[in-house]
């Protein structure tokens, strides 16, 4: 998790358009007295489950993705199936529901009154929390058989939610299986996203100085 973060903080600089950051039932989002909140599971209606945690990164104007996790498959008495990593190999499509500035203080909500203030400073100038909903293809790897290949959708629901993806989550098709991993049952989800207006304030204070090097030449 340390390397994945460490690529995190790294794949930004590979482009000049904007990057997500995704989570899946890892990181901040856990509540150790909630063990609903991770991983993220996917039922299917014969019972089988599918819990993945991850976290990368993605850009959804180059389809860039730097993404991968664990797997668990359980069959529906609750036996362990298999167990391995996931990698998210292409971005198929990234819709956004708009920001929610306040979610990452919901995920803090043990902080005392002043660390809520200066965590509402920082908020402007750092990762946004984003809803949306991201659909990958992606491979699974375990120790014994072969790999496997899906479908994974990742459904975020903050922001102006559609009123058919309320439901937060990660569905998964796989190829090949007829069963079909698309009741959320649980596990939280988020996408962070740089705001637009950090990038135009960083370039306000040269377009100053442009301006009043063209007045003195004037002059």
């Amino acid at each position: 998790m340390l390397l994945l973060s460490l690529s995190v903080s790294l794949a930004p600089a590979q482009t000049n358009s904007r990057n997500y950051t995704l989570l899946i039932g890892s990181g901040f989002l856990c509540d150790l007295s909630d063990a609903s909140t991770c991983p993220a599971t996917t039922k299917a209606v014969q019972g089988d489950t599918y819990e993945l945690s991850g976290v990368g990164v993605f850009n959804p104007q180059s389809k860039w993705v730097n993404v991968t996790g664990t797997f668990s498959h359980k069959s529906n008495n609750g036996n362990m199936v298999e167990t391995g990593v996931w990698v998210a190999s292409e971005l198929v499509s990234f819709v956004s529901y708009g920001v929610a500035p306040t979610a990452l203080l919901n995920e803090k909500s043990g902080l005392n009154a002043v660390q809520q203030v200066h965590m509402r400073l920082k908020i402007p100038f750092g990762p946004m929390p984003t809803g949306g909903r991201a659909v990958f293809r992606v491979r699974l790897l375990t120790l014994a058989g072969a790999a496997k290949t899906g479908v994974l959708q990742v459904n975020c629901a903050l922001g102006n939610v559609p009123q058919e993806r309320t439901v937060e989550g990660i569905r998964l098709s796989l190829e090949g299986d007829k069963n079909e991993f698309a009741e959320e049952v649980g596990g939280r989800v988020m996408f962070l996203s740089m705001r637009p207006e950090t990038s135009s304030n960083a370039k306000a204070p040269a377009n100053r100085e442009q301006s009043d090097s063209a007045k003195k030449t004037d002059n």
